[in-house]
């Protein structure tokens, strides 16, 4: 383990998301997400957290670990179609994930969710969180929408509301 990741871990502010992310722009991402969400079958959840505590830390367990048991622990995997997708963002890493479920994941791959998760966290190095935030969810919910486009109303499966952890 990185002595530097230590650090930045367990000096970050826990008001650290709230600062970058805001209740207004909370409520803006809940809105984009249930605006996307009418136009497919998918389910988008997003989630920020400060750091990792020091069990994790020390573990050496990495944003990618941590967006993954996110994921469990928000159930995203429970859809019908399994067209769940997490984007997690640990910003004492400055890193995003996209965690999708396998019945999105194996039509689009991971490439495309690599690549988003790329220009988010360029909008983020220019200060951009919130504008970063909303692309990023646009770029998932049009890949929902092509693969499972929706042409009748439907259950939301999964709260819209971001997850601040």
């Amino acid at each position: 383990m990185k002595l530097v990741r230590l650090l930045r871990h367990l000096t970050m502010p826990q008001w650290r998301a709230g600062q970058v992310l805001p209740r207004r722009a909370l409520l803006r991402i809940e809105h984009a997400i249930g605006e996307a969400e009418s136009r497919h079958f998918g389910q988008i959840r997003f989630a920020v957290e400060n750091a990792l505590d020091l069990h994790a830390l020390l573990r050496g367990e990495s944003a990618r670990e941590r967006a993954i048991e996110v994921f469990a622990a928000l159930r995203v995997w429970d859809t019908e179609h399994n067209n769940g997708v997490l984007i997690y963002l640990l910003l004492a890493d400055h890193d995003v994930e996209i965690v999708a479920d396998r019945g999105i994941h194996e039509r689009v791959g991971g490439r495309v969710w690599e690549e988003v998760c790329r220009d988010m966290e360029a909008a983020f190095r220019e200060g951009r969180f919130e504008a970063g935030v909303l692309a990023g969810i646009a770029r998932v919910s049009g890949c929902l929408e092509t693969q499972f486009p929706r042409q009748a109303p439907g259950p939301n499966e999964l709260p819209d509301r971001p997850v601040v952890l």
